[in-house]
């Protein structure tokens, strides 16, 4: 399949691992399993098209490793970093990606904690896939961007009412005029959703208070 080349074989392994190990570990519901290739691994391979050459990429909330690893795949390029929170899914990444060979770090955390935010700030893409709404996702993921790169939120059918209802808290977030784009027509159907948003300006964003503090 075009959009893996000769790493096809590795995007079918990844598929094998979401089907057992991910079903088997939480990661995925075991009505996904039938349909893995199709709705997970290719719903977010063909946003590769949506990448700049050699872009450093952080995907937010990876859970099961997507869009991230399906995204490493196609675009071998590509710096990219897994950032979860979750310690058994942090696990299972790190075995996914160890048995696949492929350079992709992955880090245990939240994408608005300061560590997070200083280790791998200024990248030229953020993604996220079925995470939060896109006023909290502007919130989380604009700040780990450079000025002029951009989020990439794989959404459903509803994108476009969500796009209208949070255009003003992403432009008050730094954020440009979100816009969406269609990706894998004719390759899958229905085609990827994903809703863009250039970072535009650098806003101050304040540091998560430490419990305890005022």
């Amino acid at each position: 399949m075009a959009v893996f080349g000769d790493r096809l074989p590795l995007a079918r392994r990844f598929a094998e691992h979401l089907c057992t190990s991910g079903v088997e570990r939480g990661l995925i519901g075991p009505r996904e399993a039938p349909r893995v290739w199709e709705r997970h691994v290719l719903n977010c391979a063909v946003v590769a098209s949506l990448l700049p050459d050699g872009a450093r990429l952080v995907d937010v909330g990876s859970g099961a490793g997507l869009p991230g690893i399906p995204l490493a795949l196609a675009r071998p390029d590509s710096h990219i970093v897994l950032v979860e929170p979750l310690a058994r899914r942090v696990d299972w990444l790190r075995e996914v990606i160890a048995d696949l060979g492929v350079a992709v770090d992955v880090e245990r955390g939240r994408a608005e904690d300061d560590v997070v935010r200083r280790r791998w700030e200024g990248a030229d893409v953020v993604t996220a896939r079925a995470v939060a709404p896109l006023d909290r996702l502007a919130g989380w993921c604009l700040p780990l961007l450079r000025p002029g790169g951009r989020m990439l939120a794989i959404k459903g059918a509803s994108a476009a009412d969500e796009v209208e209802r949070n255009i003003g808290a992403i432009r008050r977030l730094g954020g440009g005029v979100p816009w969406i784009e269609r990706c894998g027509a004719g390759m899958i159907d229905p085609p990827s959703t994903v809703v863009v948003v250039e970072r535009e300006t650098i806003r101050p964003v304040p540091s998560r208070r430490r419990r305890g503090q005022a």
